[in-house]
């Protein structure tokens, strides 16, 4: 049996019985079955009469029973005047400073009289008699053990103690520096307060996250798994180490639009969305790059951006669909001096982040980014691999004709520059790099429309793309420069649009006009930060990014 919605389409019966809930609905649910627990405890009923583990009166969208227990202890913290989420805690010490102060020093049942007062995150709980054990946790993962003891604290505050602390709560602890019998440094409390009352339980922190749990709730990650924040901190070290870098060679960081009227600067499908001041459509931003050569037509000789970049394109180890983008460039410079200063960049930052330029990958691999690097000719190099002459010259039936033969996939659009590419993709890009950093050298015009004529090679541009471990990390190009010769280019790119290519660029006249009023010669560069961690660590794109986006689960 089924009927008919308002739209005209059939439901069965048994979507008609059981309607998906909506955000607000499940929410509002939620919230009156927080507000019903703090009823019954205001009415002095017990926790485990105060809940409805059953679910009975909210359903399976309603809390879980572990949430429903940790409500109640807070409903009753607030009855008894107790904030479960207090404004002030007073810290006088952090959880490393104290290990850095005593370990080591004190012998098993040493005590001292130095009273310190600190706050971490619950990671172990045993409840005894009249001695309690907690594990405190700071935000780098330094621990140390807490003691609650009914001597010292009396029976009613170990009663409360023992009746509202939960794994995973901050909580806050002032005592005496001691050691315990077993020897382990310790904070021998003379009072404890909860800092936050965590309501959600923490996972099973002896077993390994799933990856959903990974990519869904980092938070969770962070707190369960140190390689996660030390992800997070490697990171920020990274960038802290490229900013500097930059810095020391005068280079000025700018912000550049997130929001473009028209999207430029790399070949890539872009995310639209709707102005409704100007009632307009504008596009997240590929790459800066337009942007940035503005800087140095206005005298900003040396400039670079760190900003987010969005590319409405597919999701794998190595791509994302919001990513951290680094741009640079340089007046006066070309590709050359580009890949120079690319290569002290990451050599700077795997120093500054790891110690050393040879670094050990996740998988326990080392990959040493130090001494010279490879560079190779992509026309050269696929010609060796064919075993005839690939030029500029060579016709796009020929090229059609060799990718089909060797069962390489092409694009709706093709031209000779991409089917140039795909047929060197086929033959190096997954093992590229893998000994040595690679710099693969002068690129087909075709596909490279902001990029500078080659100075002796008709048909080609100076452009490279640096191979680590068999993904490109980095591309830097001679930036093109010539008015004249960047509409024609343009021209092409919308050409090939219409023709389907949704990746192609759009003309930009404003830009065209920049360039009019005269960029100096250039150098420039780009590198994703996402891939530069990738690099660095072994680790896929999604352990590099904090927060990675994924499909809600409804």
């Amino acid at each position: 049996m089924s009927e008919t919605n308002e739209t005209g389409e059939n439901r069965n019966e048994e979507e008609t019985e059981n309607p998906v809930m909506s955000t607000v609905e499940r929410a509002e649910l939620r919230l009156r079955q927080d507000e019903a627990i703090a009823q019954n405890i205001n009415e002095g009923k017990s926790f485990d009469d105060a809940i409805d583990p059953t679910n009975k009166e909210f359903g399976p969208e309603g809390q879980p029973e572990q949430v429903q227990m940790r409500v109640a202890k807070r409903a009753q913290m607030l009855k008894d005047g107790v904030a479960p989420y207090p404004v002030v805690v007073e810290v006088s010490d952090t959880i490393p400073q104290v290990r850095a102060k005593y370990e080591g020093k004190l012998k098993a049942g040493d005590e001292t009289q130095d009273v310190v007062s600190i706050a971490g995150r619950v990671l172990f709980l045993r409840n005894g008699g009249g001695l309690c054990f907690v594990q405190l946790a700071a935000g780098d993962g330094t621990k140390i053990q807490g003691m609650i003891s009914k001597k010292e604290i009396g029976a009613d505050s170990l009663k409360a103690f023992k009746q509202f602390v939960d794994l995973g709560d901050h909580l806050y602890l002032k005592g005496r520096v001691i050691a315990s019998k077993t020897g382990e440094l310790s904070v021998f409390a003379s009072e404890w307060k909860i800092a936050s009352k965590a309501l959600q339980p923490l996972p099973a922190l002896h077993k390994e996250l799933t990856e959903d749990t990974r990519t869904r709730k980092p938070y969770i990650a962070m707190i369960a798994d140190e390689n996660i924040r030390d992800m997070v901190r490697k990171r920020s070290k990274v960038v802290t180490s490229l900013r500097n870098t930059f810095a020391k060679d005068d280079f000025l960081e700018v912000e550049t639009p997130m929001l473009q009227t028209v999207h430029g600067g790399a070949a890539a499908r872009p995310f639209i969305t709707h102005m409704n001041a100007f009632d307009i459509d504008l596009y997240l931003r590929i790459a800066p790059e337009l942007f940035l050569k503005r800087c140095l037509v206005g005298g900003i000789e040396r400039v670079f951006e760190i900003n987010r970049d969005f590319r409405n394109e597919g999701v794998d180890g190595t791509h994302a669909p919001e990513f951290t983008m680094l741009e640079a460039y340089q007046a006066y410079g070309n590709y050359d001096t580009i890949a120079a200063l690319t290569k002290k960049l990451i050599q700077q930052s795997a120093i500054d982040a790891f110690g050393s330029t040879k670094v050990t990958l996740l998988d326990g691999s080392e990959y040493d980014f130090g001494g010279e690097w490879k560079q190779i000719s992509m026309y050269e190099s696929l010609s060796e691999s064919l075993g005839e002459e690939i030029t500029p010259e060579t016709t796009v039936e020929h090229l059609g004709a060799i990718a089909d033969k060797l069962g390489v996939e092409r694009d709706e659009v093709e031209n000779h520059g991409k089917l140039v590419e795909h047929l060197w993709e086929h033959f190096y890009e997954a093992g590229l790099g893998a000994e040595t950093p690679t710099f693969v050298r002068d690129f087909p015009v075709e596909t490279s429309p902001l990029v500078k004529a080659h100075r002796s090679k008709k048909g080609v541009v100076e452009k490279w793309d640096l191979y680590v471990r068999g993904f490109e990390l980095a591309t830097g190009y001679s930036e093109l420069n010539d008015p004249v010769v960047q509409r024609q280019r343009f021209v092409d790119q919308a050409k090939d649009a219409l023709a389907g290519d949704v990746e192609a660029m759009d003309i930009d006249e404003d830009f065209l006009e920049a360039l009019g009023v005269g960029m100096p010669p250039a150098g420039g560069m780009g590198m994703g930060i996402d891939r530069l961690l990738i690099a660095l660590t072994g680790a896929t794109i999604r352990e590099t990014i904090t927060f990675p986006l994924v499909k809600p689960l409804n």
